[in-house]
């Protein structure tokens, strides 16, 4: 459902970029340029699909699962710069995983190089992970108010789409112009943020069970992600196989590779990719909300300091990032190692 939803989203050439119909990453991009955060005005949308699988996401949680109840862990600056990191890693591939396996349905091959960096990244996370490893588990608080903090932040931000006051920033070209109706972009986060909470969807969790226990069950959406991209794709037209001219792409492929793999080292340590995050902090994970509130932190710095990569290529700035974020991660993941 996912996939093919993602899919149909950028079937209209004015509706979402090409393989671009749900990232976690870009869009949270788009919404800190909405809000001010950076002033890149191509790519400033305060988007609903990411506002749609927040309220998706708690009210599956709340309804069928009882499951929307404040938890919490350890190390909450440490989630915060990891998420950061992440964000600036995806942001250097042009995608986080969920964008990596739409590119790999529209025929992208640079996300090859992509895919190959996320699945080092989550090997040596879950090398750590064998070591004892962890930032802290996430245990159930007293009081649990803290549960809605991320559903009444994405009803404060739906309140802004419908109300468009004048201080919002809105692009008026590039993929921040590009975006579906706002209803079927809310619709559709609303649909893939149920399913992702009951499904327990993580594309880094696939790959990191397994490496650990051999486990398929999380790879297999993965698997099905990519499959209905593809047949969406193929029906519509939209698929192009190549390095060269695919959409929001560049073809530095030691940037595609090391951005992914900062990707899936950070991922393994905030035990989530930014998918997976999303939906834990809107039913109730506060370590998830801070690691929320990094990537929308790295996103600003993403931009603000020209870390990011264009369709063009990565600046220096980016390749220093993506190399300091990956020697941080192995530091902190030595660093929190349990010893009996």
């Amino acid at each position: 459902v996912t996939g093919a939803i993602a899919a149909f989203l950028t079937s209209h050439p004015d509706w979402n970029p090409g393989n671009m119909g749900v990232c976690v990453a870009c869009f949270e991009r788009d919404i800190a340029g909405a809000l001010g955060l950076h002033r890149a005005a191509s790519v400033q949308y305060l988007r609903p699909e990411i506002l749609g699988i927040a309220l998706g996401a708690t009210i599956i949680a709340s309804l069928f699962g009882r499951e929307a109840v404040a938890r919490s862990g350890s190390a909450p600056a440490v989630r915060f710069v990891v998420g950061a990191f992440v964000m600036i890693g995806a942001l250097v591939f042009l995608g986080c995983p969920t964008r990596l396996v739409l590119r790999l349905g529209g025929g992208d091959y640079n996300a090859l190089l992509g895919l190959a960096g996320f699945a080092g990244g989550i090997g040596v996370g879950a090398f750590f992970l064998k070591k004892g490893t962890s930032l802290g588990r996430a245990r159930k608080e007293e009081f649990n108010g803290s549960a809605w903090i991320m559903p009444l932040l994405a009803l404060a931000g739906l309140a802004l789409v419908f109300l468009r006051p004048h201080s919002l920033f809105e692009s008026t070209s590039g993929a921040g112009s590009k975006h579906a109706p706002v209803l079927l972009s809310l619709g559709a986060g609303l649909v893939i943020g149920g399913f992702g909470q009951r499904s327990r969807m993580c594309f880094a969790g696939g790959i990191r069970d397994m490496i650990l226990f051999r486990s398929p069950h999380l790879l297999v959406g993965f698997v099905a992600v990519l499959v209905a991209v593809l047949a969406v794709n193929l029906v519509a037209g939209d698929f192009k196989l190549g390095f060269i001219g695919q959409p929001a792409a560049h073809t530095m492929h030691a940037w595609n590779f090391l951005g992914m793999m900062l990707v899936g080292l950070g991922s393994m340590l905030l035990g989530g990719c930014p998918f997976r995050q999303l939906v834990l902090a809107s039913q109730g994970n506060g370590d998830s909300v801070v690691a929320v509130m990094g990537m929308l932190a790295g996103a600003a710095c993403a931009h603000n300091f020209g870390l990011a990569a264009s369709g063009k290529g990565v600046g220096p700035g980016g390749m220093l990032a993506v190399v300091v974020g990956i020697v941080l991660c192995l530091l902190l993941a030595l660093a929190a190692r349990k010893r009996a």
